[in-house]
């Protein structure tokens, strides 16, 4: 039976719950680095790669990370702990949990730079301060923008006050109120941008960039890159689904809104493409795979060329905001979670305590764009450098392990049917696919993810 021993607050439908989890998954990433990647690497052949990882990767974890919150009505810490003596395991399987709790909050620490830079682009924007520049004026303003570590900090701080704003009002009214507004927004705003691009742009060109079907542009590395994508996209491996599914309402279906979640955040991967890439091919002097400087350089250049440009820069770096904004609200949530189940701390003093720890964090990344940009651990990162790499390479991949071997091996089948929305051969090729696929596949990305950085 479900362990429900805390009251606990739920999201008002299964709506907001599939608003939130796209929230999370929905971010910097999906914006830029989703249809860069997809360009590259043989358009529609990449994109379908990419589905096939979701399904076997990225889907069957956040199903088990879903059924492991609503099950317990708990923070992931917590959770993990209760299910484990359910089991009869060792509850030293908590600390996966924390691990995943850890990775959130550094996440956030470094998240919230690159989101200043957006905040910061906004009324950089509206100013006109982009009209007519060219490609050294658009260079030049951003590198003095990352040469101040005053102005980033000051950024940096007003990302962190938004995030745990919202966070520490709760869930009905922080969380659920917040998603409720922002991802209609961030949808609105998307589809504005997609129809400027398509009156202003080169439309059909990024159409076939995007779509085409290349399957000789595949390689070993596309593939690796569909399938790291495939499992960070949905923000999976630090807890932040888990404890959006501990506020699931009862009657949810856990299955069928995963899906859901997955299939919104492709869709919003592929429509920033559609919107971003046809400004970047109208004009000429501009690269697709020119990673930040395509957001912060590129693309500024373009809308300042453009009839109207001005007004729908704004409106992209408000787009971006926002994207940032709705992932980082899970990013510090496990935690705040964990300290309020615990009883150590009301919702407010837990958000300011652990917000605080995430701006000192991010102090670290802040000055490694100026006053400490050399590579100083291990000769091979600054401290923004090596927070991203223990994130995203060591501590994500393994919880994911860890969550699949988890639900996987260590829990019954029939335990898991009971809160499972799903049964008959649907539910073992999930399970079997959970407990003999997925552990290998996430086993690849985090073993040659390693030996590509340090070889």
């Amino acid at each position: 039976m479900a362990t429900n021993a805390l009251p606990r607050e739920a999201w008002n439908s299964r709506l907001t719950f599939i608003l939130a989890a796209t929230g999370s998954a929905v971010g910097l990433g999906n914006i830029w680095k989703f249809p860069y990647i997809a360009g590259e690497n043989g358009g529609g052949a990449f994109v379908l790669v990419y589905l096939v990882c979701i399904l076997l990767a990225g889907i069957p974890v956040m199903i088990a990370e879903v059924f492991m919150g609503k099950r317990t009505r708990t923070s992931p810490v917590l959770a993990v702990e209760k299910l484990a003596a359910e089991s009869g395991q060792s509850t030293r399987w908590r600390w996966m949990a924390i691990m995943g709790v850890i990775a959130g909050m550094v996440i956030l620490s470094y998240y919230s730079i690159v989101a200043g830079w957006a905040l910061a682009y906004f009324p950089k924007m509206i100013s006109g301060a982009f009209v007519a520049i060219d490609d050294a004026g658009s260079s030049a303003l951003f590198n003095e923008h990352l040469s101040n570590p005053w102005r980033l900090l000051g950024w940096h701080s007003l990302f962190i006050i938004m995030t745990m704003a919202v966070v520490i009002t709760g869930v009905t009214r922080g969380l659920g109120k917040a998603v409720e507004y922002l991802m209609p927004i961030l949808f609105v705003l998307l589809l504005i941008l997609l129809g400027f691009s398509i009156s202003q742009g080169e439309f059909s060109h990024a159409v076939k960039y995007l779509f085409a079907f290349d399957f000789g542009s595949l390689t070993m590395d596309s593939v690796l890159a569909a399938l790291g994508h495939a499992f960070f996209t949905l923000s999976i491996g630090m807890g932040a689904i888990m404890a959006y599914g501990s506020y699931m309402p009862e009657d949810t279906p856990i299955a069928k809104t995963v899906l859901t979640v997955a299939a919104l955040d492709t869709c919003v991967a592929l429509i920033a493409g559609l919107a971003i890439f046809p400004i970047v091919f109208a004009s000429p002097a501009i690269e697709p795979g020119e990673g930040a400087g395509l957001l912060f350089i590129s693309l500024p250049i373009a809308f300042g060329s453009m009839p109207g440009g001005i007004f729908f820069g704004a409106l992209f770096f408000a787009l971006v905001s926002v994207a940032a904004w709705t992932s980082s609200i899970s990013l510090i949530e496990p935690a705040v979670s964990w300290a309020v189940d615990k009883g150590k701390a009301t919702r407010l003093k837990a958000g300011i305590f652990l917000g605080g720890i995430c701006w000192l964090l991010g102090i670290g990344s802040a000055l490694s764009f100026n006053v400490y940009s050399d590579p100083w651990i291990f000769g091979l990162f600054n401290w923004f450098e090596f927070s991203d790499f223990l994130t995203s390479y060591v501590m994500l991949p393994v919880g994911g392990i860890l969550m699949a071997i988890f639900v996987g091996h260590m829990f019954g089948k029939s335990a898991l049917l009971e809160s499972m929305d799903i049964e008959g051969w649907l539910f073992d090729a999930w399970r079997f696919v959970l407990r003999w696929i997925t552990p290998d596949l996430i086993k690849i990305i985090f073993f040659l993810g390693i030996i590509n950085i340090f070889l």
